[in-house]
């Protein structure tokens, strides 16, 4: 039997996620900003301050990846750090006045990307289109429910 990718769910979800990333660092390069960051810019972007673990939960980022990116971010200065007040072995992770003033830019990266991405598609396909991707994430998130 062979396979053919056109018709693999996976490949043509990671085929795509690809070429959005690809997108994304051509046209964040000039910011200064690795699309690695966004979880994190978006998770902060309503000005929450919070530990790390809670950043990792929201933008749903593993912690060594988490602790990672951070450092990178806090040395290109879109965070700070500064110890919890309420439990000293953690932190409390804000994003900076840089950090916050890129948001809207990475904002408009995205809308770009995203209606590039999407210009062919129907309204109706593309509501189907989220819909159908919103049913498929929550059956990978807890496939023993499924």
């Amino acid at each position: 039997m062979t396979l053919i990718r056109e018709n693999s769910a996976g490949y043509m979800t990671n085929w795509a996620a690809r070429l959005f990333y690809r997108e994304l660092e051509r046209q964040l390069a000039p910011l200064g900003i690795n699309p690695a960051y966004m979880p994190i810019l978006f998770a902060l972007s309503d000005g929450s301050s919070l530990t790390q673990k809670e950043l990792a939960d929201r933008a749903a980022v593993e912690q060594p990846t988490m602790t990672a990116t951070l450092s990178r971010m806090e040395r290109d200065g879109f965070i700070t750090r500064k110890p919890n007040p309420e439990d000293g072995r953690s932190v409390i992770v804000s994003l900076s006045s840089q950090g916050s003033e890129r948001v809207p830019q990475v904002q408009n990266v995205v809308e770009t990307i995203n209606g590039l991405a999407l210009k062919t598609l129907s309204e109706d396909e593309r509501r189907s289109f989220f819909i159908l991707m919103g049913k498929i994430i929550a059956t990978l998130q807890n496939p023993s429910s499924a």
